[in-house]
């Protein structure tokens, strides 16, 4: 059986990239299942998925980032015939949407809420998860009190 998951036009002319398998990688690396070799694209850049019968794409922490219809984004649900720009690469995806569109908006709905309102903006870079936590500081110990019944005025 196999995987029909639509595919990715280039904007500015081109062949067209199927979207094979519900899982994608995209990236300048060979080991991406879809490599761009362009400059200003990340090593790993960003990841398509197909669940519940929609496309999904999530930014990996890339340097110049993924937009959706011009609007910078970190992960966002996809409709048919939506503008995906990644570095500054970009193309429209087509695929048979198999959700309903009520269910489809319903999932959009909730994907615009599980971000914070900064971050959504692109006012704030999200915290990544492969990033090693800061070490805290070491506090800095408190002058010591003086002793009772001392006095500097002897």
């Amino acid at each position: 059986m196999s995987f029909e998951g639509g595919e990715l036009v280039p904007t500015g002319g081109g062949d067209p990239i199927p979207l094979f398998q519900p899982v994608l990688t995209v990236g300048r690396r060979d080991s991406c299942d879809i490599p761009l070799r362009f400059p200003n694209v990340s090593g790993m850049h960003c990841e398509l998925s197909f669940r519940d019968g929609y496309w999904h794409i999530r930014d990996l922490g890339s340097t110049n980032g993924v937009k959706v219809n011009g609007e910078r984004v970190q992960q966002k649900p996809l409709r048919p015939g939506d503008e995906i720009t990644i570095a500054k690469k970009r193309y429209t995806i087509e695929y048979n949407l198999t959700v309903g569109r009520r269910a489809l908006e319903e999932i959009i709905e909730d994907d615009i809420m599980s971000l914070p309102l900064l971050e959504k903006a692109g006012l704030v870079r999200p915290k990544r998860a492969d990033r090693p936590a800061r070490r805290p500081q070491p506090a800095q110990p408190e002058p010591a009190a003086p002793e009772e019944g001392f006095d500097e005025q002897e």
